[in-house]
């Protein structure tokens, strides 16, 4: 089950149906199941708060993943900075959806093991990002 919350802005226009169905498509890809995934949309803000308290950092960031998975079985809460993503749509010249779907993903990979820190690990992350927006689109 994915659920779909926000806490001090107000939740994305987002087609819930079709977009549990994708994340759900794209963990398929990596051989894994859908769980309990809990999508939580704040400020940057509240970000940075929870940036904070639970990973010791003091900065903004646009997603926050916390794995609770087992075995094959995603599980985990996925914290989304609104604001970070409608900065960095246009910084990098994107669709504000577009954007948002970027970072929903980007979450759900770091479920699926994929990380996004060490030497070339970045490119790997955007090509798997890549791969599941196209699944989207089609």
């Amino acid at each position: 089950m994915i659920t779909y919350n926000a806490e001090d802005v107000k939740l994305p226009k987002i087609k819930k149906r079709d977009t549990t169905n994708w994340i759900k498509a794209v963990a398929a890809t990596h051989d894994r199941k859908v769980g309990e995934i809990g999508y939580m949309f704040v400020s940057d803000e509240r970000i940075l708060e929870v940036n904070n308290e639970y990973l010791g950092h003091d900065y903004y960031t646009d997603v926050i993943t916390f794995d609770y998975c087992e075995g094959d079985v995603l599980n985990g809460d996925i914290v989304i900075s609104l604001d970070t993503v409608r900065t960095n749509a246009e910084k990098f010249g994107k669709a504000y959806e577009d954007e948002l779907h970027r970072v929903i993903i980007h979450g759900i990979l770091h479920l699926c093991g994929i990380n996004d820190k060490g030497p070339g690990e970045r490119e790997i992350m955007e090509d798997n990002e890549n791969k599941a927006l196209a699944l989207l689109k089609k």
